[in-house]
């Protein structure tokens, strides 16, 4: 390999940051792949270099989507909002929370599947999760009425310190009884 080639891998993963830093919006690696002209491959491996780097500084790499941006490190959230004199994050009601956690495990979820888990009405929530950006329209079904397709937004992760939906804790539910053999042998 030439120094010159050398030089441009090693190159890569301050190109994506400086490039993750000027974007408003994620964006996909293949974005960023065209933009350096490498291989989606080199960007991938860049952006893996990249965020092992970020992890003892200020910035994140947050992906949602297949999609990628920087971000401020959770754990700075109150220094920055102390700084730019933002009121701490807003605090979500235990409606909001299971409502999110049911979106954020079943995605894309129509607002009928929520409401049969939740087993109330949750028209108010998701009004309120979609105004501060918690949760978005992902589409429609093909079933009767077409509902909606709600899935999390990208803010979603931002708000609890999230990379990727990946670093959601795994899902553990409790065993049910469905009734079936328990290879007991009833005695008469």
């Amino acid at each position: 390999m030439s120094e010159s080639e050398n030089q441009t891998l090693l190159d890569i993963p301050a190109a994506l940051e400086a490039l993750l830093f000027v974007t408003a919006e994620p964006v996909a690696p293949s974005q960023l792949a065209i933009a350096l002209e490498l291989s989606t491959s080199a960007v991938e491996q860049g952006l893996m270099q990249l965020d092992g780097e970020l992890q003892t500084r200020g910035l994140r790499l947050q992906r949602h989507g297949g999609r990628v941006q920087l971000t401020t490190a959770p754990e700075m959230a109150e220094t920055v909002e102390h700084f730019l004199g933002l009121e701490p994050a807003s605090r979500l009601s235990r409606a909001a929370l299971e409502t999110l956690a049911i979106v954020a495990y079943q995605q894309p979820v129509t607002r009928p599947q929520i409401e049969a888990i939740r087993g109330v009405s949750s028209d108010g929530v998701m009004k309120s999760l979609l105004g501060k950006g918690l949760v978005q329209e992902v589409g429609r079904t093909e079933g009767p009425g077409r509902p909606i397709l709600y899935g999390t937004a990208p803010d979603f992760l931002q708000h609890f310190g999230l990379n990727s939906l990946m670093d959601l804790p795994p899902l553990n539910l409790p065993e049910v009884d469905t009734g079936g053999n328990h290879d007991e042998t009833l005695k008469g």
